[in-house]
């Protein structure tokens, strides 16, 4: 490996700062569409639950304070869609959803803190093994989250309600953390696989968009030109009956009158 203490870190924190503002892009979208029809709100609630582990990670190693407001944000943000989700989609009053939001994240912060104080000590003692799992985990959690969105996308044949300035900044996350990774002394494999499927899954997403969008476009314009044709085949007997009740009526046959001799 390339050992380069620098490298590592700047890269690391350009994949922070992708994963802490990719979910602007999203919460814009959502807000302006007024729906959140085709984004999965499993993707979002996995994720937001995903900073629970990334925070104690963060804190336990006492990592740079933007790494550590990172995952908080990022929580947050995440939580913040998915109560669009419910606001838009499933009818929930501007009240229930904030409520619900705010009392998970007050949740997430509860449990972050006591599972930072239960591994503190062993990590303190050199056992980094409790610290390690939940930076994996949290990695693999981020993958997992994206699994659901598949299926919105078979459910539509195409890939709707989701920003897909959004899926290219989480790729850029992935990029960037996985490249940190070839600058350390010895390479991580599991972040690295979890960080690989960071960026296959947003790529695959991606790359659906733009095989499948145009796809289901082309579908709508041709069952409008059906639809148009088949209203035309429905006025044209309707017009013919019109002309025929309007011909002229001939009226009765005159006889001529007989000559008696």
């Amino acid at each position: 490996m390339f050992a380069n203490a620098v490298a590592e870190n700047a890269l690391g924190t350009l994949g922070a700062v992708c994963w802490t503002i990719q979910l602007l892009p999203q919460i814009r979208k959502s807000w302006r569409d007024k729906s959140t029809e085709g984004l999965s709100p499993w993707l979002v609630l996995i994720w937001g639950l995903t900073s629970i582990f990334l925070g104690v990670y963060a804190i336990v190693q006492k990592l740079s304070i933007a790494l550590i407001v990172q995952p908080q944000l990022f929580g947050t943000l995440s939580l913040v869609s998915w109560g669009q989700c419910q606001y838009y989609d499933n009818n929930w009053s501007i009240k229930r959803s904030v409520l619900t939001v705010a009392s998970i994240i007050s949740l997430i912060g509860g449990l972050q803190a006591g599972m930072v104080f239960a591994v503190r000590p062993s990590y303190e003692h050199g056992n980094h093994r409790g610290v390690d799992f939940f930076g994996v985990f949290a990695s693999v959690m981020l993958a997992v989250g994206l699994l659901p969105q598949f299926y919105e996308i078979y459910k539509y044949k195409e890939v709707i309600g989701i920003s897909i300035l959004f899926m290219l900044v989480d790729l850029s996350g992935g990029v960037f953390s996985l490249l940190s990774l070839v600058f350390r002394d010895s390479f991580d494999a599991l972040a690295g696989v979890a960080y690989g499927l960071v960026v296959v899954l947003d790529g695959m997403v991606i790359l659906l968009a733009m095989i499948l969008n145009p796809l289901a476009h082309r579908r709508r314009q041709r069952a409008a030109s059906e639809e148009e044709v088949s209203v035309s085949d429905i006025e044209t007997p309707t017009s013919t009956s019109t002309l025929e009740e309007h011909d002229v009526d001939p009226g009765p046959s005159k006889e001529l009158p007989v000559k008696n001799d």
